[in-house]
């Protein structure tokens, strides 16, 4: 049975149970906002051009920077002239926004129209962005595209942005590297190992066509939550067939190498 005195205290111990649990959410949130703070805010953006018979079909997903700040203006602008350089085919426009791209490209397939006018088959324009990964001083966001203009097959490729938040920058391949020679090193002897090249063999002795017989990095290198990805798009250093080839090094394999270090 409860006791008297222990009755009367019973509104004080509640109170004071009430201001502990209180005072451990506020200090949770504030832990999990100082944790997040770093975070840039972005929003899906979908952008299309207009449906025509006589149009190719072209649809735009990217996130897009939504802070008022210097590098939420250099990430916005580095993806729209990503997918300016993608979609260009109209030499004759000249092109400095994704509008005019998209006016670009549907030229482009116009044009094929009246020099081929049994060609049926429409272009096709695919970007998917994402963001791969982001700590408190680096971002990356890949670009998926998929190309159709004619011909036999599609074109699927990857290209990686990197950016460096407290330089409001983008960062050029060679930027990554303290020592972009050793790093090449390291990189060719996990490539041979993945794909069985015998040490002191042609790295392009197994069917690889990289230029001049040498091993070389790819144009595009991006950090994602697994690693440090190497991604040789198609045609880059082996055929169609052999589609995207993709070597992802751990970060705490890769850490030494870079100057730009991740923090997850």
């Amino acid at each position: 049975m409860l006791s008297l005195k222990a009755y009367n205290n019973a509104p004080f111990l509640l109170d004071a149970t009430m201001k502990y649990l209180l005072n451990f959410l506020v200090l949770v949130l504030v832990l999990l906002g100082c944790k997040n703070e770093s975070k840039l805010t972005f929003e899906p953006q979908t952008i299309s051009n207009e449906a025509c018979l006589n149009c190719p079909e072209i649809t735009i997903q990217i996130p897009k920077a939504l802070d008022k700040t210097k590098i939420a203006e250099t990430i916005n602008t580095a993806i729209e002239e990503e997918i300016i350089s993608l979609l260009l085919y109209d030499d004759e426009l000249e092109v400095s926004t994704v509008q005019d791209a998209l006016v670009s490209f549907k030229n482009g397939y116009l044009e094929l129209q009246k020099l081929y006018s049994d060609e049926t088959t429409k272009w096709e324009a695919s970007i998917q962005g994402e963001i791969t990964y982001e700590d408190k001083n680096l971002l990356t966001i890949v670009l998926n595209t998929y190309l159709f203009t004619g011909g036999a097959h599609g074109y699927t490729s990857k290209q990686f942005l990197n950016f460096e938040k407290s330089k409001a920058a983008e960062i050029d391949n060679s930027e990554l590297f303290s020592n972009q020679a050793d790093f090449r090193m390291y990189a060719e002897s996990i490539f041979r190992k993945r794909e069985q090249i015998p040490r002191g063999e042609s790295i392009n002795s197994t069917g690889f066509m990289f230029e001049n017989d040498s091993f070389h990095l790819p144009e595009n290198i991006g950090f994602t939550e697994k690693g440090l990805t190497l991604l040789y798009n198609p045609y880059e250093v082996a055929s169609f067939a052999d589609g995207t080839i993709e070597l992802v090094l751990p970060h705490t394999e890769v850490k030494k190498y870079l100057k730009q270090k991740p923090k997850s």
